[in-house]
């Protein structure tokens, strides 16, 4: 088993992108290639950087795709808004996976901080 499934924060970051992967499911099908597609590839982008980045062999490198991870949470909150202002989520939805991205962000920063404090040579 690898160990990035040991860290909360790519749990948490994967089963956003479970629950938006289900939700976009009923995006309108001329979305497929654009909105749809987006907001699953920045979603999907969080946990894999978190994985690549545990893999690597120190602690530099994994800070680095954390901070890419962190991009793509930043950039899924766009694509939330986008979602509900198009009112493809509604307020409920919307609010919910705004939460969850904003912890995901809070733990990426707390992770970032904590490597940063303790280099793995």
């Amino acid at each position: 088993m690898s160990k990035f499934k040991e860290l909360g924060v790519w749990e948490k970051s994967h089963n956003l992108t479970l629950h938006i992967y289900k939700l976009t499911m009923r995006f309108p099908s001329e979305e497929k290639y654009g909105l749809t597609s987006q907001i699953r590839k920045a979603a999907s982008s969080i946990p894999a950087n978190i994985a690549e980045g545990q893999g690597r062999s120190n602690n530099k490198e994994f800070i680095n795709f954390l901070r890419i991870a962190k991009g793509s949470a930043t950039e899924l909150e766009y694509w939330l808004l986008l979602s509900h202002e198009l009112q493809y989520l509604d307020i409920n939805e919307y609010t919910d996976l705004l939460k969850q991205n904003h912890k995901i962000l809070a733990m990426l920063n707390n992770l970032i901080t904590s490597l940063s404090n303790f280099p793995k040579k």
